[in-house]
């Protein structure tokens, strides 16, 4: 009888410690009342999916929804707090379908030789750093983000929303694979340090799969991440290498959709991609080596198509001539062709940048925005980094961490929302400096910037 009262409570108290809270501001005081009002007037809008913004209007944001936009936002009392627009750009945040909070900032040499405190420190300031961007709302696809994530939700520290993967899962060699060569052969019931904490689950068959995957859900997870082809990062897979068999695959998507959710799969190959196709995946991540046949299999299938502009810029973590900087090369060269692909077949296509191992590279979110202008109009890049990202991380159904609309404005829908000093529609390139275009960044209902408050 002891024992099972133990268990209720710490069953509890569990339950209690992962309840979300309100986020509090960071830029703009304490944050807003249960039901406050804040009216941004005069302000001309981008709704997530139309070509041209709207005449100037006012917005009236109730609690943490859009209550009303044009005649009927009125406020109710005298307490609410008018932001005037002046002909400005609402939009609705940003967000990025491809993150890894807790690998964005640190040299992988610190990610796996350092203190996993250390770690979450730092994504903990990454993350406000992300939000303080513009990017209201990110999938993270692998890592110990969890308690971050918790942080977040609690009002600890001010982020984004957090669609988490858990950790990823990688066969024996995959590109999740991070032991080092003397750490191979492991021996039964070994764990490496990075599937410690959190970082990778390794399992080679359907069942070490499953198992692996359902580990994830228990632990919050919103959708799973396996890797299903070589990587850039890790050692011990060139590009080429298609991992996970198709029984394997499929073991993780029936675990998860018993779940009510999906699987995505790193993969740059036509193989890889198409064994996970037939395994049922919903999302492919990269993909920047497929061929014409590859892609319009997945057109045909309704594939989401996760691409990220990678480009050489000069700012490779990896040294000239080792074998992840020749990889890099490789799969750079092919990202030109793979937006192609998409546009061509018309794939459901979303926008993440995957930064890894560095501060300066995380700093390049917002530039990553202005690559795409190479293969989209402005108004399709605005469309994709709201409305069409939102569509995305709402194929998480029931395992969605949060409750409401995103990516767009509309009335009901969540006030996830930046306002911006001229017209992104006309100038996209004001997405590329956040510090300066961004006046008002509001998540969940919550001013967290303000640059007008003194106006």
């Amino acid at each position: 009888m002891f024992h099972a009262r133990l268990m209720q409570s710490a069953v509890l108290l569990f339950a209690w410690m992962l309840a979300p809270t309100a986020s509090p501001s960071v830029a703009a005081g304490p944050p807003s009342a249960p039901g406050a009002e804040v009216l941004f007037r005069e302000v001309r809008v981008f709704d997530g999916r139309s070509a041209a913004l709207s005449a100037p209007t006012d917005v009236l944001v109730r609690g943490n929804t859009i209550a009303a936009i044009g005649a009927g936002a009125a406020p109710t009392g005298d307490a609410a707090k008018v932001i005037e627009g002046g002909g400005r750009t609402l939009m609705p945040g940003l967000i990025d379908a491809h993150v890894h909070v807790a690998f964005q900032t640190l040299p992988q040499t610190a990610l796996l030789l350092g203190d996993v405190g250390y770690v979450h420190i730092a994504a903990g300031k990454g993350a406000t750093e992300m939000l303080m961007r513009g990017f209201t709302s990110v999938r993270d696809l692998g890592g110990p983000t969890f308690g971050v994530k918790q942080a977040i939700d609690s009002g600890l520290i001010p982020g984004p929303r957090i669609w988490p993967s858990g950790a990823m899962v990688s066969q024996s060699g995959g590109h999740g694979d991070f032991r080092l060569p003397n750490e191979l052969p492991s021996p039964p019931g070994a764990w490496s340090y990075g599937e410690r904490m959190g970082a990778a689950a390794i399992a080679d068959s359907p069942d070490a799969v499953r198992q692996r995957v359902r580990e994830q859900l228990a632990l919050g997870a919103s959708q799973i991440k396996l890797m299903a082809g070589g990587g850039v990062s890790s050692s011990y897979d060139p590009l080429d290498v298609a991992q996970y068999s198709v029984a394997e695959l499929r073991a993780a998507v029936e675990a998860a959709e018993n779940w009510g959710t999906y699987v995505t799969v790193h993969a740059y190959t036509p193989r890889a991609v198409r064994q996970a196709i037939e395994a049922g995946v919903k999302s492919i991540d990269h993909g920047q080596l497929l061929d014409d046949a590859t892609a319009k299999l997945m057109a045909e299938k309704g594939v989401w198509w996760s691409l990220q502009p990678f480009a050489d810029d000069g700012t490779s973590t990896f040294p000239e001539g080792s074998p992840n900087r020749l990889k890099q090369l490789q799969m750079l060269n092919g990202t030109d062709t793979a937006y192609r692909l998409a546009k061509k077949h018309r794939i459901r296509t979303a926008f993440g940048t995957d930064a890894l191992f560095s501060r300066v590279a995380a700093a390049r979110q917002n530039a990553m925005i202005l690559r795409l202008t190479r293969w989209y109009s402005n108004a399709e890049i605005l469309r994709m980094v709201t409305a069409d990202n939102a569509e995305l991380l709402a194929l998480s159904g029931l395992r969605s961490p949060y409750a409401g609309k995103l990516g767009v404005i509309e009335p009901g829908a969540l006030a996830d929302l930046l306002l911006v000093d001229g017209d992104p529609m006309a100038e996209i390139e004001l997405l590329g400096d956040p510090a300066r275009n961004f006046l008002v960044i509001m998540k969940d209902g919550v001013v967290h910037k303000n640059t007008l408050a003194a106006d």
